[in-house]
Formats: C-alpha cells, structure tokens, sequence
C-alpha cells in the first residue's frame, strides 16, 4: 500500500513540475493555483509513504517518478528533443527506480 501512496505522490510531482510551465513563472493565475496544489498534495502523499518507507528509498524513487514523468511529457507536450542519449539516461533512472524497490524493505 504504501508503493502505492508513494506512487501517487510521484504523479502528483510531475503534475506539479509540469503546471510550473503552463504557469509561466506563475504568472498565469488559474495553472499557479492548480500547481500549488499538486506541490502540497506531493508532498502529503510523500509524508504518508514516508511513515512506513525507508528515507533515501522513498525519496530516491519519489524523484525518479517525478523525473521520468516530467521528461516524457516535456517529449510529447512540449515537443523536447529525443535522442539516443536521452532514453539512455531515463532508462538508467527506471533502472535505480526498479532496484531500490526490489531491495528495500
């Protein structure tokens, strides 16, 4: 259950990174508020896995999801560049993301 909480609260990390850009520096007022909002309930759902996750794992695979979101949508919204380097390294993230799950406990 807990996975699942923190998996929520990584979603909610790439809403909120992705909101910073519709924002436009939270200029826009009706994106700012949304991304806000997605910044406290991140970091709620982060504080409930927290209770039962190790720190560093939680952290590192909360950042990973935020990370690998923001990047495949900044490819399909925001027309970002894909290159053979670019999977490379999202893959070597998925990859840290998948082994601290396996081994944690």
């Amino acid at each position: 259950m807990e996975w699942i909480i923190l998996l929520i609260a990584g979603c909610f990390e790439i809403s909120w990174a992705i909101g910073l850009k519709y924002s436009h520096g939270f200029s826009q007022i009706v994106p700012s508020i949304l991304t806000v909002i997605c910044m406290i309930a991140s970091f709620y759902f982060l504080a409930l896995a927290l209770k039962s996750l190790p720190l560093g794992t939680a952290y590192a695979v909360w950042t990973g999801i935020g990370t690998l979101g923001t990047v495949i949508l900044g490819i399909i919204l925001f027309k970002e560049p894909v290159t053979a380097v670019r999977l490379f390294c999202i893959a070597l993230i998925l990859c840290g993301i998948t082994g601290l799950k396996l081994i944690s406990n």
